[in-house]
């Protein structure tokens, strides 16, 4: 396998586990079960979608990938070195390479500086270019956004949302990173800004090379958006597949659900059939005490006597992205799909 060829972030049995304290001694409980052995590798390039529903691990998994948030087991390997084992000294060069955009931005900026002190400080600490080059890196940064020039010198509370977001997007770039994890970066803005924002984010991945983790709960905007998508479940990955054709290429229940759930471009031709719509019953487990089998056999309208017992494996069917042309994996872990 060449240097290209090779994945940018190899993901291996990636585990999370926050425990739970309780009673008089406040002695560990049990633990949330947020993200249950997870692998999967991005190649240089890609644009991978990462969906499901709230509580299904995704920001976690978006957070554990950077180090944000420390793995309780597994490894992340980034250019050939498994950064889960580095100190923070060794860490911070893996900093730069990789950054993240906040589904949150007003949360994630610091209020009391101006857009011009914040983007100063991140390019200090990490030397982007000399001192007395910052003033003019950052003009060009702000430009590159779409945001004025008057905006390097405005607190985050001026901004809107959509603006907000932008400033963050340009903070994630001052250090000219290879690697982006996007958090839902457009859940909270309106589905005009929502446009604007994504189409920045695709401009700025092929101006700069940029290879994205895209985080999301909406498969109609991953469709879009991305080369590949992983769907989440209870902290497990339930499918794994190309984005060229979601409807005609999901197989795994639950996949079918979330693409049911969302609104169809335009009514049916008259005469013709209504799609129905996908309505999942029951609760989603708790992470705190999830199945022992298939983490959505208690929703699955297929279920079979086996998923109660058995946690199916993620079986592997090699395919072709058509819209990349590149060699890409179907996997789906789903008894009722195998048989």
């Amino acid at each position: 396998m060449s240097s290209d060829d090779r994945p940018i972030v190899r993901v291996r049995d990636l585990i999370k586990h926050f425990p739970v304290r309780g009673g008089v001694l406040n002695r560990i409980v049990g633990n949330v079960h947020a993200v249950n052995g997870v692998s999967f590798d991005i190649r240089r390039g890609e644009v991978l979608g990462v969906v499901g529903e709230s509580g299904c691990g995704k920001s976690t998994l978006g957070k554990v990938l950077i180090r944000l948030t420390e793995p309780t087991s597994g490894t992340v390997e980034y250019g050939g070195t498994d950064i889960t084992r580095l100190g923070h000294a060794e860490m911070l060069p893996f900093r730069r390479r990789m950054q993240i955009i906040f589904q949150d931005p007003y949360s994630s900026l610091n209020p009391r500086l101006t857009v011009r002190k914040l983007l100063r400080e991140v390019v200090r600490l990490h030397g982007v270019v000399p001192d007395d080059h910052a003033d003019d890196y950052i003009t060009e940064l702000i430009a590159k956004v779409g945001l004025r020039q008057d905006a390097a010198d405005k607190f985050p509370h001026e901004f809107s949302g959509g603006q907000r977001q932008r400033i963050g997007i340009a903070r994630a770039l001052a250090v000219k990173p290879e690697f982006i994890v996007a958090d839902e970066p457009v859940s909270a803005l309106d589905v005009s800004i929502q446009a604007q924002v994504l189409n920045l984010l695709m401009d700025l991945k092929d101006e700069f090379g940029l290879t994205l983790m895209f985080i999301s709960h909406d498969l109609k905007v991953v469709e879009h958006f991305c080369d590949r998508v992983l769907v989440m479940y209870l902290g497990h990955v339930v499918e794994e597949v190309p984005c060229d054709d979601l409807l005609l290429r999901v197989k795994h229940p639950y996949s079918k659900a979330l693409l049911g759930a969302n609104p169809i471009d335009e009514p049916p031709p008259k005469g013709s059939p209504r799609r129905t719509l996908t309505v999942l019953k029951g609760d989603v487990p708790s992470p705190f005490n999830p199945p022992k089998g298939c983490p959505f056999v208690g929703r699955c309208p297929i279920a079979m006597p086996r998923c109660q017992a058995e946690r199916p494996p993620l079986v592997p069917r090699p395919t072709t992205n058509a819209l990349t042309g590149h060699p890409a994996t179907h996997t789906t872990s789903c008894w009722a799909v195998e048989d």
